[in-house]
């Protein structure tokens, strides 16, 4: 069974700084095993991790949410292709975690306007 959402780079981040209890009660709603995370969306956090001088706390972080999130494999290229012969155009980043969110027919949650001009019938968007 496919996840329901796929959470997108920005999310996570805040969910690993755990200061939105909005965000965090509604993480709580949703069903174990319906939330999940694109292997994508962790080379971008593990980038990000690489890059700061002292990285423990968010290290312990992201390990917390790997423990509660699965991380999924992707396919890329029917969405960017249908993407791009519309004229969207987004980061590559932002282009894989929609790919990847279409591909396992989850809905996108993210807070990236990016994101918003990805038409309906391609991706499903919530903002958390």
């Amino acid at each position: 069974m496919s996840p329901h959402y796929l959470l997108d780079t920005n999310i996570i981040s805040h969910i690993m700084q755990g200061r939105d209890n909005d965000l965090l009660n509604r993480l709580t709603n949703v069903a174990v095993g319906q939330v999940a995370m694109s292997s994508v969306t962790l080379a971008e956090l593990e980038y990000g991790l690489h890059r700061r001088v002292q990285p423990s706390r968010l290290r312990n972080a992201l390990t917390q949410v790997l423990l509660r999130i699965d991380v999924l494999p992707w396919d890329y290229g029917e969405l960017c292709n249908n993407l791009e012969s519309k004229g969207i155009n987004l980061s590559d980043f932002d282009m894989m975690i929609a790919a990847h969110a279409a591909s396992v027919k989850s809905t996108l949650v993210s807070r990236d306007k990016a994101f918003s001009q990805i038409p309906t019938d391609c991706v499903s968007l919530e903002i958390w």
